[in-house]
């Protein structure tokens, strides 16, 4: 039978039955044989295998927003268990998610979603469940019968003392949520326990989570300390400036870093809590039930109304002989003297922003790549990306696998790989492992609660922000299959505090979220890559839709040393409306560029809106507004 309880042992057995298929992510080079037919069909299908296992099952896709308001609106009704299923996450090509859809339709007979059923039967798509009127959305009464069973209804406090808000965590997202609770609504009792377990190399920081302290902050910092370099050596002398050899001082760098983040952001959010009134608890915490957080050096449990997961990730190691001689990003930005000679594995952008920022800083760095750089992001960008941080300076190994390390004899690190089946082996003063990160919910007693989550990938499944749990809301890089992104996390917070205390019904939309890669050569980008649009449109997308254009920033102008270095402009537009939807710029400043441009793709911003929009004369950007022109003769002005 069915449980209609949140904190069901029965639904959770089943749901760790059905994470323990999914892929980990695990940095290996193991090739999967090809599928028959009837293999990918029965893959497929093991997937809807959930509307039988679960009493309340969604079928969903998470760009969809009529998914989000009726999922907003069953999840509102304290319906507790909700199995959502996320065809655009479950697979990986459209056309594997149609396929999918179409099994959902032998027993729904509709392909569209979103999908309710109920103890195994089909309920009903969007107009079944929403009732959409001016003042507001709510669920149909053919839904609200059919649901009522499985309220869980409010727990009643009365006099007991506990906090309205309990925040596990306190990085930017849960200070994000912490302050907005208060600032709703500064009578609220508002908590954030936060406790930074040391790295295996002993690193420890302060309050503000992984951004401030071992991520987007002193990464940004170095990385401008890097291109300063690269300007000093390759363009100052062009533009008159006679320097002596520049050389960079790692020590006095990392601690102007580090002096910054203490003094500035770490004591500034401690004074902002202090401000707020927001109790703050620099101890570990995790749950004893879905109401109780019990934390280490404090005496007694306290209890909590609404709970918000917000522990973040950490660095994986993966299963590395000898990684115990490696270090993380946790470790990066707090070493005592420079990296010397490093070796970086893995070729995702936090191992090409380390890995290329110390480059710039003079050190010798060798990239270890088992296939590509910056998987899933566009092709033609990371590939400009790889020639221009080898031009200068950081030197790649392709395809290289089975990395063990042992202690060196002339340096601190020997690395043992494989090219193909040729045996290899180099010394370095540093080895950084970047090979993805593991979210901390194994490590937050949420099976206490009955709170699912997946024990590899350490992340709750909380579409709209909210897990299987009512009062236990999750947020940030600790979330399934959400873009692990510092202002997501900050949004996704605020979102959860106004539907908690500000009658909100608003849920964070992911799509057309816009990131910078802070490589030395700087890649913003927003929305679909040249591949995926390719797949998305089909034949329909022409090269009329894929606008490129190399760029050759003013500031590079000058220098002999700069004649190969091109930035890019790609833009892509839908083939039916003219909308763009996908930005691509590599250049200086390309973060700059991508935040303004994101605010036009949110706003439906068409490619005859921008090729009608007057540049500013001369910068980089302005050749956005140009990208649909034939290309110009040589000489000249470039524009």
């Amino acid at each position: 039978p069915r449980s209609t309880l949140s904190s069901s042992s029965a639904a959770s057995d089943v749901y760790k039955r059905q994470v323990s298929t999914q892929s980990t992510g695990v940095y290996c080079s193991v090739a999967m044989p090809a599928e028959t037919p009837e293999e990918r069909r029965a893959r497929l299908t093991s997937h809807v295998a959930a509307i039988d296992d679960f009493a309340v099952v969604f079928i969903s896709k998470s760009w969809c927003p009529y998914c989000r308001v009726a999922l907003q609106l069953i999840q509102d009704a304290r319906i507790p268990d909700i199995k959502v299923v996320e065809a655009d996450h479950l697979f990986g090509t459209l056309a594997e998610q149609a396929e999918f859809m179409k099994i959902v339709a032998e027993r729904s007979n509709e392909d569209r979603v979103p999908q309710l059923f109920i103890e195994g039967q089909y309920f009903g798509e969007y107009d079944d469940m929403v009732k959409e009127s001016a003042e507001g959305n709510s669920l149909t009464d053919k839904a609200q019968a059919a649901l009522a069973k499985f309220v869980e209804p409010e727990k009643d406090w009365g006099d007991e003392d506990a906090f309205d808000l309990f925040v596990l965590g306190g990085g930017s997202g849960g200070c994000a949520a912490a302050l907005a609770a208060k600032a709703a609504d500064p009578s609220l009792k508002v908590a954030v326990a936060d406790y930074v377990t040391p790295s295996p190399q002993g690193t420890t920081w302060g309050v503000g989570g992984t951004c401030t302290n071992v991520g987007c902050i002193p990464k940004k910092l170095l990385h401008i300390a890097a291109t300063m370099g690269d300007t000093n050596r390759i363009d100052a002398d062009s533009f008159g400036w006679e320097l002596p050899p520049a050389s960079h001082n790692w020590e006095k760098a990392t601690a102007s870093v580090q002096n910054y983040i203490q003094s500035n952001l770490n004591a500034g959010m401690l004074e902002n809590f202090k401000a707020a009134g927001i109790v703050y608890y620099n101890n570990k915490a995790s749950l004893v039930d879905r109401y109780t957080i019990t934390m280490e050096g404090v005496e007694q449990p306290v209890r909590a109304k609404h709970i918000l997961l917000a522990a973040g990730g950490r660095p994986t190691v993966g299963n590395f002989s000898g990684k115990e001689l490696c270090i993380t990003s946790d470790d990066m930005f707090w070493l005592k003297s420079s990296p010397g000679k490093t070796l970086v594995i893995g070729a995702a952008y936090i191992a090409l922003e380390c890995g290329g920022m110390l480059a710039g800083m003079g050190c010798d760095v060798q990239v270890h790549v088992r296939s590509m750089l910056l998987r899933g992001f566009d092709r033609d960008c990371a590939d400009r990306i790889g020639e221009y941080m080898e031009r200068h300076g950081t030197k790649f190994v392709w395809k290289a696998t089975s990395q063990s390390f042992v202690p060196g004899t002339e340096k601190k690190v020997g690395c043992h790989y494989k090219i193909g089946d040729t045996e290899h082996y180099e010394e370095f003063d540093t080895v950084l492992l970047a090979i993805g990160r593991t979210g901390c919910a194994a490590e937050l007693g949420l099976e206490n609660a009955g709170v699912w989550f997946d024990s590899r990938s350490g992340k709750c499944p909380a579409a709209c922000e909210r897990t299987n749990v009512p009062n236990i809301w999750c947020i940030g890089d600790l979330i399934q299959d959400r873009l692990e992104l510092t202002p997501v996390a900050k949004a996704a917070g605020q979102k959860v505090v106004k539907r908690l205390f500000a009658n909100s019904t608003s849920t964070l939309d992911y799509t057309n979220i816009a990131t910078t890669v802070f490589t030395p050569l700087e890649y913003g980008t927003i929305g679909l890559t040249e591949p995926q649009a390719q797949e998305k449109f089909g034949d329909k997308l022409t090269k009329a839709h894929v606008l490129t254009k190399e760029v050759a920033p003013l500031e590079w102008a000058l220098s002999p040393g700069r004649v190969d270095d091109k930035g890019l402009l790609k833009i892509i537009v839908h083939p039916d409306n003219g909308k763009i939807v996908g930005f691509h710029i590599l250049g200086p400043n390309a973060g700059e560029v991508t935040q303004a441009v994101a605010f036009a793709m949110k706003a439906g911003a068409t490619l005859t809106q921008l090729t009608e929009t007057i540049g500013i004369h001369p910068t980089t950007a302005e050749l956005m507004t140009m990208v649909a022109d034939a290309p110009k003769p040589a000489g000249g002005c470039a524009t």
